[in-house]
C-alpha cells in the first residue's frame, strides 16, 4: 500500500497522507511528555502542524508553488522560525510560567523533530526521479531493519547502547550496513529495467524514474546507502531514548504487534533528510 500511494497517489493526497501520519506521530510523542513532567500545548500544537500541512498540500496542488523546492525550503524555514515565537507567546499566558517554557520547547521539538522530516519525505517525491528515490529509502531502511533484527537475535554478542536499547548489538548494526548498502546499490544497479518496467505498467511517469544518463555511478551510493543507513539507526534509538526516558514500551497502540505510528517511522525522520539532501544536490547538478 506504501509503494503504490508513492507511485500512484496525486501529490495532494499524498500530502493529506503524509500530514495525517505526521499528526500521528505527534500525538504520541506529546502523550509521553508528561511523564518527564512536561504539560504541552496538545491543540496548538496540532493546529500548527495542521497549518503548515495544509500549506504543503496547497504547494502540492500547484496553487502556492510549494512544490518548487526553493518555496518550500522558504516555507519550512518560516514555519521553524515562527514556532518558538508562537509557543512561547502562548507560553505566557500560562498560569504557571515554569511550565512555559518546557511546553513551548516541546511543541517547537515535536514540529522540527516529526513534521519537518515527514515534509521533507513528502518533497523528496517531488523532486526528479523522486519516487524512485522514494522507493531507495523505504528499501534502505527496511533491508538494514531486518537484518539488524535477525542477526542480531542470532548472532549478537556486543551491545550497541545498552542503557538506550539493551537488545540492539554492534552485530545487528554492521548487518543493517551491510544490507543498505547491498541492497541500495542493487537498486541503483538494476534502476534502469525497474524503471522501465515500471513506466511500462504505468506505475511511474517518466520523471519519476531514473533512465539513461540519469543513472549515477554506483560509489556515491554506496556512501549514501551508509549514510542514510547510520541516520536510520540514530533516529531508532533516539526514539528509544524518548521512549526509555518516558518508562514506556511503545509509543502507542496503534499497529498492533508493531506500536505506533512513531515506532513505524522513527527510522525514516533521520534518514528522510539525508536522501532529501542528495536529491536535491544531484538536481543542482
Amino acid at each position: 500500500m506504501v509503494l503504490l500511494m508513492v507511485l500512484k497517489a496525486p501529490p495532494a493526497l499524498l500530502a493529506v497522507v503524509t500530514g495525517a501520519v505526521a499528526l500521528a506521530a505527534v500525538h504520541e510523542f506529546l502523550q509521553m511528555v508528561p511523564h518527564y513532567g512536561v504539560n504541552p500545548f496538545r491543540v496548538a500544537t496540532y493546529i500548527f502542524v495542521a497549518l503548515f500541512f495544509g500549506a504543503v498540500v496547497l504547494g502540492a496542488t500547484g496553487r502556492a508553488g510549494l512544490g518548487d523546492t526553493a518555496a518550500f525550503v522558504y516555507a519550512a524555514v518560516l514555519a521553524a522560525v515562527l514556532a518558538p515565537f508562537i509557543f512561547l507567546t502562548l507560553g505566557m499566558m500560562r498560569g504557571s510560567l515554569a511550565s512555559g517554557y518546557p511546553a513551548a520547547a516541546t511543541s517547537v521539538f515535536a514540529f522540527t523533530y516529526i513534521a519537518l522530516p515527514m515534509a521533507l519525505l513528502l518533497q523528496l517525491r517531488q523532486l526528479p526521479s523522486g519516487a524512485f528515490l522514494v522507493i531507495y529509502l523505504l528499501v534502505v531502511v527496511w533491508a538494514g531493519d531486518i537484518f539488524a533484527y535477525f542477526v542480531g537475535k542470532s548472532m549478537g554478542r556486543h551491545l550497541l547502547a545498552p542503557r538506550v536499547s539493551p537488545k540492539k548489538t554492534w552485530e545487528g548494526a554492521m548487518a543493517s550496513v551491510a544490507a543498505s548498502v547491498g541492497f541500495g546499490a542493487l537498486l541503483f544497479h538494476y534502476a534502469l529495467p525497474i524503471s522501465t518496467a515500471l513506466l511500462q505498467w504505468h506505475l511511474m511517469e517518466r520523471r519519476d524514474g531514473i533512465f539513461g544518463l540519469q543513472q549515477p555511478s554506483l560509489w556515491p551510493i554506496v556512501v549514501l546507502s551508509v549514510v542514510a543507513n547510520v541516520a536510520a539507526q540514530l533516529g531508532d534509538l533516539v526514539e528509544s531514548l524518548i521512549k526509555r526516558g518516558a518508562n514506556v514500551k511503545d509509543s502507542g497502540t496503534l499497529l498492533p504487534g508493531h506500536g505506533g505510528m512513531l515506532d513505524r517511522i522513527d527510522a525514516l525522520l533521520f534518514a528522510a533528510p539525508v536522501v532529501w539532501c542528495y536529491a536535491v544536490w544531484r538536481a543542482l547538478q
